[in-house]
């Protein structure tokens, strides 16, 4: 996991933050020295509760008439969080204000297919 996550924090110095969820097990790694970063504890929650609850909401309302779902955009405070299902879980990265998370989204998917997730 520890090289999707260097895979994506070099598409920017504007990824602050990517988290790998898989078969249970989380990977997380926050760019250094960030304003108005979260705290780890509430990141791993958000990562093992919120975000795939979120995606499984998405997904359901998705199949049933939109033609399925592909990630979604969370506009937090301080950042942007880009959520993609990936099989058997899930990747996010957060981004700062000033990028737009959708322009970055070739790039996701490039180190994603690259690890054999796209």
């Amino acid at each position: 996991m520890d090289s999707i996550i260097d895979g994506i924090m070099a598409i920017s110095p504007g990824v602050r933050y990517v988290a790998v969820c898989r078969a249970g097990r989380l990977s997380s790694r926050q760019r250094p020295g960030l304003a108005g970063a979260s705290a780890s504890e509430s990141d791993r929650y958000e990562e093992l509760i919120v975000n795939p609850v979120l995606l499984e909401l998405v997904k359901r309302r998705g199949d049933i008439d939109c033609g399925g779902a592909r990630w979604l955009v969370i506009g937090y405070g301080h950042f942007f969080q880009l959520v993609r299902a990936v099989d058997g879980g899930h990747v996010s990265v957060a981004f700062e204000l000033d990028q737009d998370p959708m322009r970055h989204m070739p790039d996701v998917l490039r180190v994603l297919a690259a690890h054999g997730l796209a």
